[in-house]
């Protein structure tokens, strides 16, 4: 099990609280605002989703219709295709990444907003606090900033020489100064010199990974990015495997496609804790939850021995919203 059972479980739980609250009857019309482009790896998350929504009785085309709209990841999209979506009447709006977020919650104050999965959804300004959001938005978020820290960590156990980190990061993404300033913290600790390489659109990738050779980088740490995972991972593993690269990101995507290491969030423990959370939801709509910590880290390797982080388990966390 991996992100897209978190997005698909999620996010399907989270869309048919919505449903739920709405009179017997009437077809619920989703929204659907996606970072990235309609690929492979994408549509295998929407098609678990959309038999997530089947499984409690919503069926696309009968009492369930949905609006889909793709950024292929341009964020400057975002906040045209968020106008687009409320035009469309949508009851719900299922959103994933942070920029979608900051899109929908200019565009509505009254449509629910379902994150399904955020970095940070309070440094970014996406909420104002994780125990009171307040608002129309609720979701996930995997708390990854501080999870930079730890994957360097993690690194310094796999490639304990390692010394020159080059880290591919998209800066328009929000949530990207933050991972930056978690890693340089723990970098200067670790003894470890990090080198930001730009990638802001998929042009960019071939001139990064050039800089990245000049500069002899030692690792390669790939920040989660719709135009870096899962758009351009198969890129990546080659040429870090023709390099003799070692990667290491948040995504297990990365490391099924050939890369050295993940260290992120055990999803099928976050996927079942949801859904728990999720159906006490549906039974009482304007019922306000309190926070509650997600299941540990868990790091996931290409070598048959897996690093072991010494450092604590960092925490999930998903926050709640009033549905109005």
């Amino acid at each position: 099990m991996n992100r897209r059972v978190l997005l698909a479980g999620g996010l399907s739980l989270c869309a048919t609280s919505v449903v739920v609250a709405q009179s017997v009857g009437r077809g619920a019309r989703i929204g659907v605002l996606l970072p990235g482009s309609p690929e492979p790896e994408y549509e295998r998350r929407l098609e678990a989703f959309r038999a997530a929504l089947r499984e409690r009785g919503y069926t696309e085309g009968t009492n369930l219709a949905f609006e889909y709209r793709w950024a292929h990841a341009i964020a400057d999209r975002m906040p045209a295709l968020a106008t687009e979506l409320i035009s469309a009447k949508v009851d719900v709006l299922v959103i994933d990444g942070v920029a979608a977020g900051l899109a929908a919650k200019e565009a509505t104050a009254t449509i629910p907003i379902v994150m399904a999965v955020a970095g940070d959804p309070v440094r970014t300004g996406l909420i104002t606090s994780l125990a009171k959001p307040g608002g129309n938005i609720t979701g996930l978020t995997l708390m990854t900033p501080e999870l930079s820290a730890k994957r360097l960590e993690v690194l310094r156990e796999v490639v304990p020489k390692a010394s020159r980190v080059a880290v591919l990061l998209n800066p328009s993404n929000r949530t990207h100064p933050v991972y930056w300033q978690e890693a340089q913290a723990a970098a200067s600790r670790l003894r470890i010199t990090l080198q930001a390489m730009e990638v802001q659109c998929p042009a960019d990738l071939e001139t990064a990974l050039s800089a990245v050779s000049a500069w002899r980088a030692d690792v390669l740490f790939v920040f989660e990015d719709p135009v870096l995972l899962p758009a351009r991972q198969t890129e990546l593993v080659a040429y870090a495997k023709t390099h003799r690269l070692p990667t290491i990101s948040g995504l297990r995507s990365l490391v099924d496609a050939g890369g050295l290491v993940s260290f992120g969030a055990s999803f099928p423990l976050c996927t079942v804790r949801q859904r728990l959370l999720w159906s006490r939801f549906c039974r009482e709509p304007n019922r306000r939850i309190s926070p509650w910590s997600s299941p540990p880290s868990s790091s996931s390797s290409s070598t048959s021995r897996p690093p072991r982080p010494s450092a604590s388990p960092s925490r999930r966390r998903c926050w709640p919203g009033r549905m109005r």
